[in-house]
This record gives structure tokens, C-alpha cells and sequence, in this order.
């Protein structure tokens, strides 16, 4: 069942996706991913990858102020899972959103093994949902 529907973007402060345009939700998006990229470059991955999550959220919340969905949930994780299997999206979007959610940094049970590489592919897929949410918005202006 498709529940997105197509809006016209009105700021409200007090709701918590109207409370930036659309533009700004990609523009606070690109300023967390810089963090992220940051985090990386000093060997604090938990840091990084809540960052990517955080990104890759931020810009999918530029998607959702025009086109809502409640299927995608309301916090930064919701939308990647929802979206990691929502069938209306590009493939290549739900594969970015599945490929930051398994991208966790250590913990204090768990040691995940890290390369240059493979953060790499996670910024790198932190920037085709963004792409994706780029496309959107620019779709609606």
C-alpha cells in the first residue's frame, strides 16, 4: 500500500519536520555527513556512523516534507529501515539505507573490523540518499 501523498511545503516551528525547508533539511544533512567524514578521519567510527545515520535521515526528512509517508516512521533509523524496504524507492537507494544500518561501529562486546574503504562506502551512501532527497525537492520547486 502506497502511503506517500504529494504536499506543499509550509514552515512550522513547532512541528518537527516543518521546522526546516526542505532545502535546509539537505543542507543540515551535508553539515552532519562533514562530521561524519571528520569522525572517521580520527578512528572514532561510533561517532561516524551515528553521523551517517543522522545524515542520511536529515535528507530523507527533506523527501518527507514533500511527499509524507508515514511508513517511513518519524526518527533518522525509522526512516532507513522503512525505507531500506519501501519497493517505490530506487534499489540502489534502499541498498544505501540497508548498507549504513549494518555499518555500527564497535562496542564494548563487539570489535567490527574497519577499512578505509568500507567508510568510504558508507559516506558514499550517505550521499546517493541524499542524491535521492535532492531529486525530490527539486522535483517540487
Amino acid at each position: 500500500m502506497n502511503l506517500r501523498m504529494v504536499v506543499t511545503f509550509q514552515r512550522d516551528p513547532n512541528d518537527w519536520l516543518r521546522k526546516y525547508s526542505p532545502r535546509e533539511w539537505l543542507s543540515v544533512s551535508m553539515k552532519e555527513l562533514a562530521q561524519a567524514e571528520a569522525a572517521f578521519a580520527v578512528n572514532r567510527a561510533r561517532t561516524a556512523t551515528t553521523a551517517c545515520k543522522r545524515a542520511a535521515g536529515m535528507a530523507l526528512n527533506a523527501a518527507l516534507a514533500l511527499e509524507p509517508n508515514i511508513a517511513w516512521g518519524r526518527t533518522y533509523v525509522e526512516h532507513l529501515v522503512a525505507v531500506s524496504q519501501d519497493q517505490s524507492v530506487p534499489s540502489e537507494v534502499r541498498i544505501a539505507c540497508r548498507f549504513i544500518l549494518e555499518a555500527d561501529g564497535p562496542t564494548p562486546s563487539v570489535v567490527v573490523l574497519r577499512t578505509r574503504a568500507k567508510d568510504h562506502r558508507v559516506v558514499e551512501a550517505v550521499r546517493d540518499i541524499q542524491a535521492h532527497a535532492y531529486a525530490i525537492v527539486v522535483r517540487h520547486e
